[in-house]
């Protein structure tokens, strides 16, 4: 402890020792005490070294450091001054503050060299993952600062070792999740670095619910009123979000895009904006725009587009850029931001549109914004991010074109108020220069890929004074290039006149109309001008291939042919298409074509257009080749315009009836649709039919138990009356009338089933004689053999016939015995007390089974009598094929005679059988066949002998009594 207190400034006798002596002292003591508190103690005087002598504590100290975090884990303490020791030794952030610029390289070379030594063994890292994992806070807080600064030198190797290792950045997920806030914020720095252009790694932050705990974190320090937490935490989701297209679409499905909605909610008092709640609101703000970027897929883009106006994000970025008191350079990323949001979206597009700043009267928010853009007081920055939101707003919105070009038609005029197309044309004729460029663009944008409105704005006419007859717009542009006004201003005028006249033949005739238009394009691109003129020469020459290419030859003088031969004299076709080159071979045109937003350092740099720099790389060789191209291929190449336009015409006819089709498949789908809910709602009526017969055959089979119980219950009480005297033969005579009565009951159901049988044979028997009827159709000269047939036939049904009507007399017959039976049964059984009373009932319950028959029966006859309706329907069908065969019978006059004698036949049979129906309905019973009626005779003949018996044991009783 004495050579500690020398090495912390305490008294000694000797000389000090140097620092590198010191350091090496300690390191031999860490190495070889064997007493924790000795080595604890050596580790902490190094890390109070390691800041002053950062070089020799980790050329010496680093091997033994590691050694004491892999051996000595159980010690919390000398974990973390380790853990502090090594921070001290890689990390920049201190050294940075105290060395001064000219060595700062050195510094970042110190702190590397040292990363790559720790991070050459990988166990070294996994060592530390597991640290982190430590809910001690002296060891956590600086292992979590350690892996930082790592992850900060050598980012990719580190991010690598940590990606291979076994769940590796779930261990640090949990940081996020820490309830001391020191260490969950520096976890939020940690998984910035781990992040950082690691698209793995990434993802995998993303689904161990990262943007959960992030959004919650942003939702407890207060949204855009929080400190420098927040800051953390949306940087932190930029990187996970930015240009990772699967972590989007995780975004959006995760409905975290509604979260994003309250970011937003600024007060009514916008006064007093801290620089921290500014930076916030910036981050926000550049959060919406990398999920609605344009280098996004579409599909990804447009799905968040909608969600974003869904749950009234795009309402609020409105507000705010409506609102009052917001500081500048929230207004623009406000603006750029809703730019993004609305660009190729409909729905949002129309939204913009309706949407009105608060002033008195109301105005439309995009004529406030233009007001902006023309007005040269206002930001450049500004400006510029008004334009592209006017841009965007016309991005593939064909409706909005037409409202702003529809206020600079004569009949739509306002003279009351003032509108976005006269705040274009002012701009557009203004002295300033950048007012003019921004005009000219915005105007090129309401004109893109829309012929009609291309055609619309010819009629725009402009009252240049007072006295002077008006001038088309078209002749005022080209009036003010003639002029000799500014580069910028004339870039402008010209890149609207190619927009204007791409593709539009009424167009390219009306500019040739003026007479001082080609002279003045082929003077400026003869001409050798310096290298600010190059840009215009070469925008000239473009415009006249464009006037080339288009040229419809409606105008003698300047028809394809002599054009090409006024460039040839004038100009020549090698240095025209050198002039043509000048435009892409520019600068600012690379830097235009790199991205949709208009972004610029200065004013003067703003010289092109993303989307003219999309016609001009479209246009530049179809031009050069027509230069070249003979009066024979012009129109070789004219044919193949008109045929592509009919192939165009068809193309569009068959859309036409793709979609009509497609509208008959929706009603067709609806009516399915309907049909299918009819459909169940009837399948559920007939479950429910279903389990109401169910319920009654339950029913019916409780009566029949409850019926087997009074039988029992009449059997005991038969014992009780033999006890009180009453004669057992009574009791017994009557069980057997009982059982009688059972007997009959399951007689008449066996016949009533037989009866069905019958009536199934006569439908099968009739199916039968239409198939024979059909038969004689088809052969014309077997008809005797079939007439022998259908004679046979007409037998059989005869026969079954007379057999049905013996059936009914006997069933008659049997009625009048049943009613006799009752007649004779009731004196009987009326004469005594307790007995009269239990047959008065047994009496009212066969009474009741009875009916129960007898309504059966009847609904027998009631399906009897559909089946006779079947049988008539089948029999009119035969008649049809009798007259269809009477018709062939009269080609052949052999077989005629045969053929009227199963006419006759047939005819006789269905009068027969009409009175045989008329004689059923009236007995109302079945009918039977030969088997059943010889069952039907030996069940009555079984009954007579019954009944005979009753009879005899009737009046044995009687005379007993």
């Amino acid at each position: 402890m004495n050579f500690l207190r020398g090495v912390m400034g305490g008294p000694s006798a000797g000389p000090q020792p140097s620092g590198a002596d010191t350091i090496q002292k300690l390191c031999d003591r860490v190495a070889s005490s064997t007493l924790l508190d000795d080595r604890r103690d050596a580790v902490r005087a190094l890390k109070s070294l390691s800041k002053k002598y950062r070089l020799e504590v980790g050329i010496q100290a680093m091997e033994h450091l590691i050694h004491v975090l892999q051996t000595d884990r159980s010690d919390s303490e000398i974990i973390g001054y380790a853990l502090d020791t090594l921070y001290n030794v890689i990390s920049n952030d201190l050294e940075e503050e105290e060395q001064e610029e000219n060595s700062a390289k050195q510094v970042d070379d110190l702190g590397s060299q040292f990363t790559e030594i720790f991070i050459k063994q990988q166990e070294n890292v996994t060592l530390l993952l597991t640290l982190v994992e430590e809910f001690d806070f002296h060891v956590r807080w600086p292992g979590v600062k350690l892996l930082t600064s790592l992850l900060k030198q050598q980012g990719p190797q580190v991010q690598q070792i940590i990606l291979v290792s076994p769940m590796g950045v779930s261990r640090l997920m949990d940081l996020l999740a820490d309830s001391r806030e020191v260490i969950r914020n520096d976890g939020v720095l940690l998984l910035q670095q781990l992040t950082k252009s690691n698209a793995a790694i990434q993802k995998i932050v993303a689904f161990e619910n990262a943007f959960e705990r992030l959004l919650d974190i942003i939702t407890e320090e207060g949204n855009s009123d929080g400190g420098i937490v927040v800051e953390d935490c949306l940087l932190l989701l930029q990187n996970l979000l930015k240009n990772n297209n699967s972590n989007q679409n995780f975004f959006k499905e995760g409905s975290y895009i509604q979260r994003m909605k309250p970011w937003f909610e600024v007060g009514d008092d916008n006064c007093g904006w801290s620089a921290q709640k500014v930076t916030n609101l910036h981050l926000m703000l550049q959060l919406v725009r990398v999920l609605v970027s344009p280098t996004n897929p579409p599909g990804a883009t447009s799905s968040c587009q909608k969600a974003m106006f869904h749950c009234g994000l795009l309402q609020q970025l409105c507000t705010i850029l409506m609102a009052t008191g917001v500081p500048a350079d929230i207004l623009t990323e406000t603006i750029n931001t809703v730019s993004e949001v609305i660009r190729g979206c409909q729905t949002n597009q129309d939204y913009f549109a309706s949407v009105n700043a608060p002033s008195n009267p109301p105005r439309p928010a995009i004529v406030v914004l233009l007001m902006s853009m023309v007005n040269e007081r206002q930001p450049f920055v500004l400006r510029c991010a008004v334009l592209y939101c006017f841009q965007c707003f016309l991005y593939k919105n064909q409706k909005g074109q037409g409202e702003i070009v529809s206020t600079l038609l004569p009949s739509t005029i306002d003279g009351n108020s003032v509108s976005a197309g006269q705040l274009l044309c002012g701009g557009l004729f203004s002295t300033d220069s950048l007012s003019n460029w921004c005009a000219a663009v915005a105007l090129a944008h309401a004109l893109q890929e829309n012929g009609t409105l291309k055609e619309q704005l010819l009629r725009v006419q402009l009252a240049t004074s007072i006295g002077n007859p008006p001038v088309s717009l078209l002749q005022q542009c080209t009036n003010i290039l003639s002029q000799g006004s500014k580069v910028q201003t004339r870039v402008g005028l010209l890149m609207l006149l190619c927009t204007w006249l791409s593709n539009c033949s009424i167009a390219v005739t009306h500019f040739l109309h003026n007479p001082a238009n080609v002279p003045f394009l082929t003077g400026q691109i003869a001409e050798n001008l310096g290298e600010e003129e190059q840009l215009v020469q070469g925008l000239c020459a473009l415009l006249l291939g464009i006037s080339i290419y288009y040229n419809d030859n409606s105008l003698e003088n300047y028809r394809k042919e002599k054009l090409k031969q006024l460039i040839e004299k004038r100009i020549g076709r090698e240095n025209f298409i050198e002039k043509l080159g000048f435009i892409s071979k520019h600068e600012l045109y690379s830097r235009a074509a790199q991205k949709p937003q208009p972004s610029f350092s200065s004013p003067d740099h703003m010289m092109f257009d993303h989307e003219f720099t999309k016609l001009v790389k479209e246009l530049e060789g179809v031009i050069s080749k027509a230069i070249y191209k003979s009066s024979e291929e012009d129109k070789k190449e004219e044919e193949v315009k008109k045929t592509l336009e009919q192939h165009d015409n068809i193309v569009t006819h068959y859309k036409k009836v793709i979609r009509e089709q497609d509208q008959e498949l929706e009603e067709l789908k609806q009516r399915i649709s309907t049909l299918t809910s009819q459909n169940e709602q009837l399948q559920a009526t007939v479950t429910q039919q279903v389990s109401q017969i169910q319920q009654h055959k339950d029913q019916y089979n409780l009566l029949k138990v409850q019926l087997g119980k009074d039988t029992q219950h009449h059997n005991s009480h038969g014992d009780t009356l033999q006890m009180n005297g009453i004669q057992t033969e009574e009791v017994s005579k009557l069980k057997e009338e009982l059982e009688e009565w059972k007997n009959k009951h399951e007689l008449l159901q066996g016949q009533l089933k037989e009866k069905d049988s019958v009536i199934e044979k006569l439908n099968s028997s009739q199916l039968e004689m239409g198939a024979t009827e059909q038969s004689l159709q088809t052969s014309r000269f077997g008809g005797l053999e079939h007439s022998n047939e259908l004679q046979k036939e007409l037998e059989m049904l005869r026969s079954q016939i007379q057999l049905q009507a013996a059936e009914i007399s006997k069933l008659q017959m049997e009625n009048q015995k049943l009613q006799v039976m009752n007649t004779a049964a009731d004196p009987m059984l009326g004469d005594s007390g307790a007995p009269a009373a239990t047959s008065s009932e047994l009496e009212a319950r066969l009474e009741q089974e009875i009916k129960e028959l007898k309504s059966q029966v009847k609904a027998l006859s009631e399906e009897k009598e559909s089946l006779k309706q079947q049988l008539d329907s089948s029999t009119s069908t035969v008649a049809i094929l009798q007259d269809k065969n009477s018709r062939l019978e009269r080609e052949v006059a052999e077989s005629k005679k045969e053929q009227d004698d199963l006419l006759v036949l047939l005819a006789d049979q269905d009068q027969k059988i009409s009175a045989q129906k008329m004689k059923l309905k009236d007995f109302g019973v079945a009918v039977e066949d030969e088997d059943d009626t010889e069952s039907g005779d030996q069940g009555d003949e079984d009954e007579d002998g019954d009944e005979d018996e009753q009879d005899e044991n009737a009046a044995v009783s009687y005379q007993e009594n």
